[in-house]
């Protein structure tokens, strides 16, 4: 788009003329800016503020506390994309980086969020020393952990999974790696991406709990926010302010669903791959009053200019980052001298750990902790598997009905930010009363959070689907098993495999929270390698707790590396569409 016309849009039929559908967009635009700003000026208070107004249950407080929670899971989700764009595309696009960055993903999904708290707690409160605005930064990396990793495999998988005839069609018209990237791979792995995102931001509601708490040495900084409100309700059994807290999430829940997700949505069915037209595209009542706006519309005109000038510049790729399908032959020494490397590197690492270990800890330990991983191993496959069944029909059902994904965006949000420690106090007075199995019964808290990975992405999945597959299926009268085994499930299977390696990872991690549960003065705990590593922590047995960790990340790694990579490796080979 050149200058000309951008004037001619702005200037021509009278566009400059505001009309109604401009001033309710102006008094939603400045509703958004006035609470931005208002949340923005909380952050750069000094600590001592925090200690002057505390965080109480008063509800007449939640909508403040509910402002200044959303926008440090806003902070999150955009350095989760930013994040997502780098590290997916690296990972994807290099045979030699994803030998490293795919195990490091497995690692660090499965590294507890109180672990990256330790480390980075103390940088971020350096970093603005006395001021509240470090406890937020800590508090956003936080949510930024239990937020980045499932949206980097998602896009991951699905640069993995572009069609071939759309890759070929790239090279015709001789696109460059940058032009590629903004022209094929992100629209295509849009869909996904926005799902993730959605699931990215209930996912984080449960982490707000633990990250609203900022503790230094002896001092705890309490941010005022509704992690720390529920954390607060919790600990004095406050059963009102639980209700009032989970209200105030729906109404959030909605508000950016309404505002944020619902339009991206409606706006991202142009990406789907596919012949024939969607049959019912979704709709957004956001998206269509920008739409209706001429004024507003018009002011956006330079904004797409500059986009358009930015994704249609010619810069070359480097040769780490070409297409695999691209490249030419590997050279067997530089994957030599790679291999050595990281294996240098990573034999470093596990020495040092061991240093530290064995100072204080022996092989029975190790055995110890390695059976435990095995215990809690078997939960996550057995709770992945249930979900699968329960989850999988469902999120088909839902996907291919774009109406019905509509009313249903909202709820599955709410159920994925239901935060499952609120669940604890039921489970723990249903087990004592009726003398349950805590190794069977606290099971389940595993996956209460997580298992709406798989949900979500099955969703993205079916809605990805291409009509023109489901009409050739119709024509061909394929329905009951035949339809699932042949045409839906290779549909959705790379979608499937993201959600459940996702789903996997968030499993390990919240063991540590669902394998000791408690209620006031009753306390549950289930055999494994979390209750190992919850006992390890409120003890201040910190060899015991690296080790557990470290048990952890292997155990996740190597399940990863056995079963979920091979799947991938299976659904690019034989599912992949075009």
């Amino acid at each position: 788009m050149t200058f000309q016309d951008i004037r001619s849009a702005v200037l021509g039929q009278n566009s400059l003329r505001p009309n109604v559908w401009d001033l309710v967009a102006l008094l939603l635009l400045i509703g958004v800016l006035v609470l931005i700003v208002y949340g923005g000026q909380q952050t750069i208070q000094p600590l001592s503020e925090l200690e002057h107004t505390p965080v109480t249950l008063d509800p007449h407080n939640l909508p403040l506390y509910a402002l200044r929670t959303t926008m440090r899971m806003l902070l999150a989700i955009i350095c989760s994309t930013v994040f997502t764009f780098i590290y997916a595309t690296l990972a994807a696009k290099s045979r030699r980086a994803e030998i490293v960055l795919i195990p490091l993903l497995d690692i660090l999904q499965s590294v507890p969020i109180l672990g990256f708290l330790t480390f980075t707690v103390v940088f971020f409160m350096n970093l603005f020393p006395g001021q509240v605005l470090g406890a937020e930064l800590a508090c956003v990396f936080a949510i930024f952990t239990s937020q980045a990793w499932n949206m980097t495999f998602s896009m991951y998988q699905s640069l993995r999974s572009v069609p071939k005839d759309l890759e070929d069609a790239t090279q015709s018209f001789h696109l460059s790696g940058w032009q590629r990237f903004w022209r094929l791979d992100v629209p295509f792995a849009m869909p996904g991406l926005i799902w993730n995102a959605m699931m990215s931001m209930s996912g984080g509601w449960f982490f707000v709990v633990a990250s609203e708490a900022i503790t230094v040495g002896n001092t705890t900084v309490t941010l005022p926010g509704v992690g720390s409100y529920v954390a607060l309700a919790i600990q004095q059994q406050n059963l009102p302010a639980i209700v009032y807290a989970l209200a105030t999430m729906l109404l959030v829940i909605i508000a950016y669903d309404q505002l944020l997700f619902r339009p991206i949505v409606a706006w991202a069915d142009k990406f789907r791959f596919e012949q024939t037209a969607s049959g019912e595209p979704p709709t957004s009542w956001m998206l269509d009053l920008f739409r209706r706006t001429r004024a507003l519309r018009a002011l956006t005109y330079p904004l797409g200019a500059a986009n358009k000038a930015i994704s249609t510049l010619r810069i070359g790729v480097p040769a780490l980052l070409r297409s695999r399908a691209n490249s030419s032959q590997p050279s067997r020494l530089v994957d030599g001298v790679w291999v050595a490397v990281v294996a240098a590197v990573t034999s470093y690492a596990a020495w040092k750990i061991y240093q530290y270990l064995s100072a204080t800890l022996g092989w029975s330990d190790v055995t110890a902790a390695v059976g435990y991983g095995f215990v809690t191993l078997a939960r996550v496959v057995v709770l992945i598997a249930l979900a699968t069944l329960i989850w999988v029909p469902i999120g088909v059902w839902i996907g291919l009905r774009p109406k019905l994904a509509e009313r249903m965006q909202p709820l599955a949000q709410f159920l994925a930010a239901f935060p499952a420690n609120l669940a604890f106090p039921v489970f723990v007075v249903l087990i004592v009363h009726f003398g349950l199995n805590p190794n069977i019964w606290l099971s389940p808290l595993m996956i209460l959070g997580t298992q709406w990975y798989i949900l979500f992405n099955v969703i993205a999945g079916a809605a990805a689907f291409p009509s023109d597959l489901r009409e050739a299926a119709g024509s061909f009268h394929l329905k009951g098993w035949r339809w699932w085994v042949k045409v839906i499930l290779p549909g959705i299977f790379p979608f499937y495999v993201t959600g459940a390696i996702t789903a996997s990872g968030g499993s390990w991690n919240a063991s540590i929270v669902a394998e000791v549960a408690s209620w006031g003065d009753t306390h549950l705990t289930a055999v494994g390698l979390g209750s190992y590593i919850a006992r390890a922590t409120e003890a201040g047995d910190f060899p015991r707790v690296v080790l557990g960790i470290a048990v952890m990340c292997v155990m996740v790694t190597l399940f990863n590396r056995l079963l979920w990579r091979q799947l991938y490796a299976f659904g690019e080979r034989r599912l992949r569409l075009g």
